[in-house]
């Protein structure tokens, strides 16, 4: 999968949630609620990953992932509409 990495490394899912929040708090003109959810969505992934990685949510064999299979491309989806509407907005003020 194209987000793998997450798997083993959770922390840095905080990359596109803190990107995200300082996208929302900088760009004034690009503030809308969908940038602010994506983050919010990237961080909570994180504490989730962090929770399976330590095996809080998982006790024993989680080698098949399948919630991956939402998760990852969910977490793209909203980052590339979150960026694109922060985007747009940007550009209007």
């Amino acid at each position: 999968m194209l987000l793998s990495f997450l798997v083993d490394a959770p922390w840095l899912a905080l990359v596109p949630a803190v990107a995200l929040f300082l996208l929302f708090l900088l760009a004034t003109g690009a503030r809308h609620w969908i940038i602010i959810v994506a983050a919010a969505a990237w961080l909570l992934y994180s504490i989730y990953e962090m929770l399976m990685l330590h095996r809080v949510l998982c006790s024993g064999e989680c080698n098949i992932r399948i919630d991956l299979l939402i998760l990852h491309p969910g977490l793209i989806g909203l980052t590339i509409i979150a960026l694109v509407v922060g985007l747009m907005r940007g550009q209007r003020a």
